[in-house]
């Protein structure tokens, strides 16, 4: 397995990390957009994060995450994130390692908390990872993801403590 290294996005990234985004967009089985990102669209949008960081593999964005509040006010210290990894590097666990890096970047921005909302039922990849590094699942929303083929899936909602 190549070394897998972690760091801010640059500029030069945008179009790998608009891919591999739009890529789990387009299988409609874990992200909520029903859209995918147009080049307009990735810049502000990756740039509205708190953090924003991409897994580089032999000069080649392999994954990133998205890392932001997930209320306002009162409730501002509880994170959100999403993670994404590109369609053949699945299974190599660079997923690991971009959650890994969003709990340490999310302490450090002094957030209190890492929260999934939506963690769609049969991503039992995903919800096995989220268990095995300490999230507590919280419980589900019947029916609460519509995935690509029009079907409703529950939602597991996760949360860690930083």
């Amino acid at each position: 397995m190549p070394q897998i290294h972690i760091r801010p996005y640059a500029q030069e990234d945008l179009p790998s990390m608009r891919e591999i985004w739009n890529q789990v967009v387009e299988e409609g089985n874990a992200f909520p957009q029903t859209e995918p990102l147009s080049p307009a669209d990735a810049e502000p949008f990756f740039a509205s994060q708190s953090f924003c960081g991409v897994a580089e593999a032999e000069g080649a964005i392999v994954g990133l995450y998205i890392l932001h509040p997930n209320n306002i006010g009162r409730c501002g210290h509880l994170s959100n994130a999403s993670y994404a990894v590109k369609k053949g590097k699945r299974g190599l666990h660079i997923g690991e390692k971009l959650v890994r890096h969003s709990l340490q970047k999310g302490r450090e921005l002094g957030f209190r908390v890492l929260q999934f909302n939506a963690v769609v039922a049969s991503n039992t990849t995903a919800i096995r990872l989220y268990e095995k590094l300490g999230f507590v699942r919280l419980g589900n929303i019947p029916g609460g993801f519509c995935n690509a083929a029009g079907e409703y899936e529950d939602i597991w909602l996760f949360y860690h403590t930083l």
